[in-house]
């Protein structure tokens, strides 16, 4: 499982200089791995592993594609002092089982909704990166809890290449026909079917429409950077399909903006949670 998360962290957080990060900014507590803190519950069937910090209005934070709750250490470290903050690592991630041969991210969205019944959380906030803020859509497209406001840092509604860069997708082929080639090989230096099932969500997923945004109550928040892996043009299109939307583009910043950018990227999600915001002026 390890093998498979720096795999794809390679991709994903391609432009984020994690080593570099890492070496900068030193936590005292161990985001991800916390023995004393961290717990199991089983949902939907898996066994999904979480951690909580803090006290307050409950703030999911959720992190991407396979990455892990460590991924989130800036976001968490910097919010528990104002919220309690529930991260976990979804399905078939970090130390959360898969039992799925057909990952998706409606099951990883229900694997969250199933842990906010879990915590009996009356409301919630959520703050997504890349999946998570996709997952963090669809959870208020479901309507199965009730949210106040999302964080959506670098989602996409569709999987081709009117959202995101051609390079991309590209990537993720390749890494594909790799995966596909170690399987054929009978190599078992990590799992190659569990890499399959993620590639799978990037390359054929998600599919959500503009009637689904506008089932969206709770207030959103798109960010991007502008030299992310979303085009700059599809997150204009995802604000201006949301009932309640803000955007922010932030200039000369990629997709790694919450490890590499980690206080400029805390401080607007900070403003965008704690703020209210007249959405009427924007007719």
């Amino acid at each position: 499982m390890k093998d498979s998360i720096i795999h794809k962290i390679l991709f994903f957080l391609l432009v984020i200089q994690f080593s570099i990060i890492n070496a900068q900014i030193k936590l005292d507590t161990d985001y991800g791995n916390n023995r004393t803190i961290g717990k199991y519950v089983e949902i939907n069937g898996a066994k999904i592993y979480y951690e909580e910090y803090g006290k307050g209005e409950p703030l999911l934070i959720i992190h991407g594609c396979g990455a892990d709750i460590k991924s989130m250490e800036y976001q968490i470290d910097y919010f528990k002092d104002k919220y309690r903050v529930i991260a976990a690592d979804s399905r078939g991630q970090g130390k959360s089982e898969l039992k799925t041969d057909s990952l998706t991210y409606t099951q990883i969205a229900k694997d969250w909704e199933g842990l906010v019944k879990h915590l009996r959380l009356d409301s919630i906030n959520i703050l997504g990166w890349s999946d998570g803020g996709i997952v963090g859509m669809k959870m208020g497209i479901s309507k199965k809890t009730k949210i106040k406001k999302i964080v959506a840092m670098g989602a996409n509604l569709r999987p081709d290449t009117t959202a995101v860069n051609s390079w991309a997708p590209e990537k993720i082929r390749k890494m594909q026909a790799e995966a596909l080639e170690m399987i054929k090989k009978g190599d078992k230096s990590q799992d190659w079917k569990m890499e399959l099932q993620l590639d799978g969500l990037l390359l054929n997923q998600p599919n959500i429409s503009h009637s689904d945004l506008k089932k969206i109550n709770a207030s959103v928040l798109i960010m991007v950077g502008d030299r992310d892996i979303i085009k700059n043009e599809h997150a204009v299109e995802i604000f201006n399909n949301l009932p309640k939307g803000q955007l922010c583009i932030m200039p000369g910043i990629n997709h790694g903006a919450p490890r590499n950018k980690p206080n400029i990227f805390n401080e607007i999600v900070n403003r965008f949670l704690s703020e209210k915001f007249n959405y009427e002026k924007r007719k």
